[in-house]
């Protein structure tokens, strides 16, 4: 998002005053339509705010708006960019909103547009997006997947990197062995063969779908209790959330 245009000077010593994290409730009609009429200006042009809602601390109002969460008073004379702690406990509170923010349903995921891995016995379940131009999945490929047992791996192509990632998308999409075909190229560097003509792929709706939940890097891991982990992680990150994960 746009840095902010010459905001008021911050609020100060905000953290100090947090004790806990609560629950946002839905600001008063006329403070947010008044937050909105004032703030909105500032965000740069485009730049539309999604909600706001009154926070349990500090007299804060969390605002919404193109996907980044910043906060201001009631009347929206000040501007604050960066995440709040609980000075308490040490909790990054604005990471546990955006966490909750961008839940999903995983259920609703288009599992047919995705590339289906199982290994032992499946029960455990993810969905990753992945760019085939992407260093980072191929490590994740490499270690992470290949120490990893009983899960299955549901692969989104999401070509953000070059155009060659779609390209490379396609090809592997339209392969006899989509899964094998994959693997050959994220783990051994193998690139599949020119794809047929007039084969389709579900390239451009797995790159809305992307957008829509805000995938902004790849890898980007989804569980089936709605959150998500960013990045390359290890065999044992995984295995922890799996343990929080009923």
């Amino acid at each position: 998002m746009r840095t902010l245009n010459k905001a008021s000077r911050a609020l100060v010593a905000v953290a100090a005053s947090l004790l806990a994290l609560g629950c946002s409730a839905a600001a008063d009609p006329a403070v947010e339509a008044n937050i909105k009429k004032v703030v909105e200006p500032r965000l740069g042009p485009g730049v539309k705010i999604d909600s706001v809602k009154e926070t349990p601390y500090a007299g804060l109002y969390e605002v919404r708006a193109a996907g980044d969460i910043l906060y201001t008073d009631k009347k929206g004379e000040y501007l604050i960019i960066g995440h709040v702690y609980n000075a308490k406990t040490a909790e990054d509170l604005t990471k546990l909103r955006v966490d909750e923010i961008n839940k999903i349903k995983f259920s609703d995921l288009p599992f047919e547009m995705a590339l289906k891995t199982v290994k032992g016995d499946g029960k455990r379940v993810i969905a990753v997006f992945e760019d085939p131009n992407c260093g980072y999945c191929k490590r994740f490929r490499q270690t992470t997947l290949k120490e990893l047992d009983n899960v299955t791996v549901y692969t989104f192509l999401y070509n953000i990197l070059s155009e060659d990632s779609t390209v490379k998308s396609k090809n592997i999409w339209c392969s006899a062995d989509r899964n094998k075909s994959w693997d050959e190229w994220m783990v051994n560097g193998k690139a599949a063969p020119a794809a047929p003509a007039g084969c389709a792929t579900p390239n451009e709706k797995v790159l809305a779908l992307g957008q829509r939940l805000r995938v902004s890097g790849t890898p980007a891991i989804f569980f089936t209790d709605g959150s998500r982990i960013p990045g390359a992680v290890d065999v044992k990150t995984l295995e922890s959330k799996f343990a929080t994960i009923k």
